[in-house]
């Protein structure tokens, strides 16, 4: 990984060592920093595609964090439009890949990234002929909303 990349500053935005991490999702901890390393975290098969789940945890300022790598198989969605009331960015890796956004398919290029906003319906689609990876990164604000759809 070399930190010029786009996606590098997703990859290093925050951190917990995998047993930390564990131990942060399992009794109330708060992530500390660490290093992600790319082939330390396997993808897992999907009916989509793949999933790479790298952590989700609370931190010292949000109730949880998440980063997660998703690979969209042509012509797949990882769900229809939905709403949550975290709020996410998308930061697209490589492939072709259209946003649902504000109502619209919009295409998105590789390297560009996603907002969605709190409880606003979206998702993305794989456009392509070849499999489309993107960076997922969800937070949840102290206070904020606890209800809402499926991540």
């Amino acid at each position: 990984m070399r930190a010029t990349r786009p996606v590098g500053l997703a990859l290093v935005v925050v951190a917990a060592g995998a047993a930390g991490l564990l131990a942060a999702q399992s009794d109330g901890l708060l992530m500390k920093s660490a290093v992600f390393l790319w082939e330390a975290t396997p993808p897992v098969p999907t009916a989509q595609g793949a999933v790479r789940r790298v952590f989700r945890a609370p931190t010292a300022t949000l109730d949880e964090l998440e980063y997660h790598v998703t690979t969209l198989d042509p012509g797949k969605s990882p769900h229809p439009p939905h709403t949550h009331p975290n709020e996410e960015i998308i930061i697209v890796k490589d492939g072709s890949v259209e946003a649902w956004v504000n109502g619209e398919w919009m295409p998105v290029s590789t390297g560009s990234l996603i907002f969605f906003a709190s409880n606003v319906p979206h998702t993305v689609r794989n456009t392509g002929t070849t499999p489309a990876t993107y960076h997922v990164v969800n937070w949840r604000s102290p206070g904020g909303a606890r209800s809402g759809g499926e991540r």
